[in-house]
């Protein structure tokens, strides 16, 4: 599929069959807005098998310039990752700006990313998917501060530029270690303390920070975009039966999520590993909610997640009622809604019952009233 940001128009390309390539497309579209962007066009290719050089075929490509201009489009987006030999072949043919879905996930990354920590997870991730594009980059790699990517003479240059670019991964590697073993002493704390630990964990915007925020009634309120919160936010609340508990939100799973992303945020996503219970937040408005489903689960099970899940259907409101049944039947799950508060207290009696169940202990004032 094709997305368009022209003047302000993104063009982007994908891969898939039928219902499941369109929500995918549609996804790279809402991955455009979050971005900045306004993508004025989709387009879904169709190929038994994708092009070495073009990705998509000469042929194919001239079409996307046509239909580029009489959009006012100034950018490709392609659905799949381009090597570096095809971005720059696609580049020269098109004289458009030629972005894939790595890319951009990694420029939210870096727009949503406010704490140091964050900061240096996102940097890290873009410079080890960079490293091996250099060549050839020119003016597009002048901005990360030198002029990269020249060729003939400027080969020089460039093995310098690249030593510079592996210096610097080698600092930010050090540098997330040193926040790795933080978190860990953190961690040590609260296990002495003896406080259970149940991370919130979802595909990117479902409604995880905005049910932290109702059930531990603090936080910072949700955004309505993908990736809106990159830093573990962790508030302390209350189950009946239970005692204090602490809650901690977790970066939203995406399917196909950058490899890169996935090695520079595994130390944050060991706060799921140490959970004693997750709640998995499940969108049951959103079309291909089941997809979803499993692609959390997928990825939780590729970190070697084990705790006990209690499944969340949020914006349970917005969702058709058909949809809610159905997802009821297959997954089973406490329908919710965060913004209106139906259903909070049913999932907080959940969440204990599911924490009693693997062994913590009520606390002696479990009992006491918390929130009304």
């Amino acid at each position: 599929g094709v997305e368009g940001w022209g003047g302000a128009g993104w063009v982007g390309v994908d891969r898939g069959e039928g219902p499941e390539a369109e929500a995918y497309l549609a996804e790279l579209a809402e991955l455009t807005r979050t971005a900045g962007g306004v993508p004025v066009k989709k387009v879904l290719v169709f190929r038994p098998h994708l092009d070495p050089r073009y990705l998509v075929g000469l042929g194919k490509l001239e079409e996307l310039k046509s239909l580029a201009y009489h959009e006012n489009a100034s950018t490709l987006i392609f659905g799949l990752e381009l090597t570096p030999t095809q971005a720059r072949e696609i580049e020269k043919a098109t004289g458009l700006k030629v972005l894939d879905r790595t890319q951009l996930i990694l420029d939210i990354f870096a727009l949503h990313a406010k704490t140091p920590e964050a900061q240096t997870q996102v940097e890290l991730a873009q410079l080890r998917y960079l490293l091996p594009r250099l060549v050839g980059k020119g003016k597009e790699l002048s901005r990360l501060g030198g002029g990269i990517g020249t060729r003939g003479p400027g080969e020089t240059k460039l093995e310098v530029d690249r030593r510079r670019l592996q210096e610097r991964i080698t600092h930010l590697s050090h540098k997330l270690q040193e926040y790795t073993r933080r978190r860990e002493e953190a961690r040590r704390q609260r296990k002495r303390r003896g406080i259970p630990l149940i991370a919130v964990v979802g595909y990117t915007n479902a409604g995880k920070t905005t049910l932290l925020q109702a059930l531990a009634r603090g936080g910072e309120p949700g955004e309505d975009k993908l990736f809106a919160t990159l830093r573990p936010l962790t508030r302390r609340g209350f189950l009946p039966g239970v005692g204090e508990v602490l809650f901690t939100d977790t970066v939203g799973f995406i399917r196909q999520m950058p490899q890169e992303l996935l090695t520079a945020f595994r130390a944050t996503l060991e706060e799921v590993r140490e959970a004693d219970l997750l709640v998995h937040v499940l969108d049951a408005s959103e079309e291909g909610a089941l997809g979803r489903y499993r692609v959390v689960e997928e990825l939780l099970a590729e970190l070697g997640v084990e705790a006990p899940r209690v499944l969340a259907l949020s914006k349970a409101d917005r969702a058709a009622p058909y949809d809610l049944f159905y997802l009821r039947e297959k997954l089973g799950g406490v329908p919710v809604s965060a913004l209106k508060g139906t259903g909070v207290s049913e999932l907080r009696e959940a969440l204990a019952e599911a924490l009693l169940k693997v062994g913590v202990r009520p606390q002696p004032w479990a009992q006491a009233p918390q929130y009304t």
